[in-house]
């Protein structure tokens, strides 16, 4: 092959569609950065633009049996190129719109669910005050300070027994208190 003939689009596409790797590698290297350029002014990223150009010519090696009627590759390659650059940028902008309608949801979630938890708080606080002083008092050392039914024992001047029947009644009356709310205790504090 003469490279004189490699100028001619017509030359160019007919060994392309014979599947001429030479052919190929000449329209790539005198095509590329044209389209690359071209690519840019549309995603103003060179990185995208090179990955979008790179596609374009992946596409026309792989129906390159199809090009048989182009007249000016130059134009060809340019329209291909201006497509996939829009349909990217199209791809984009919906994914953008999904990601920020899932954010926006997510916002909603957690706003309910810090609604839901402060509700919960209030009602358990109320419940909490309303048990048997005694009841209280052990049912608070146990789990909110962490202290051992002995250590409870020892601060009210009863026996590890005695507060940990205390401390069951609490719960007792809480779990019959809170029976409704199983579900919403699981999610708030399993969470």
């Amino acid at each position: 092959m003469v490279v004189k003939e490699f100028n001619s689009d017509a030359f160019l596409v007919c060994e392309l569609q014979k599947g001429n790797e030479v052919a190929f590698d000449y329209l790539f290297r005198k095509h590329y950065k044209n389209q690359v350029v071209n690519a840019k002014s549309y995603v103003y990223d060179l990185d995208k633009a090179q990955s979008l150009v790179q596609d374009c010519f992946v596409k026309l090696w792989t129906n390159r049996t199809a090009v048989g009627d182009v007249k000016n590759l130059s134009s060809y390659l340019s329209f291909m190129v201006r497509n996939r650059c829009i349909d990217y940028i199209r791809k984009t902008k919906s994914e953008k719109a999904l990601y920020d309608k899932i954010d926006r949801s997510g916002v909603a979630a957690e706003a309910d669910v810090t609604l839901l938890k402060r509700e919960f708080d209030e009602k358990l606080i109320k419940a909490i005050l309303l048990l048997p002083k005694r009841s209280k008092l052990a049912f608070q050392y146990s789990r909110f300070e962490n202290l051992t039914y002995r250590e409870i024992g020892d601060k009210m001047n009863i026996s590890g027994k005695a507060v940990e029947a205390l401390v069951g009644r609490a719960l007792r009356i809480l779990r019959k208190d809170f029976n409704g709310y199983f579900f919403l205790f699981l999610c708030l504090f399993i969470a």
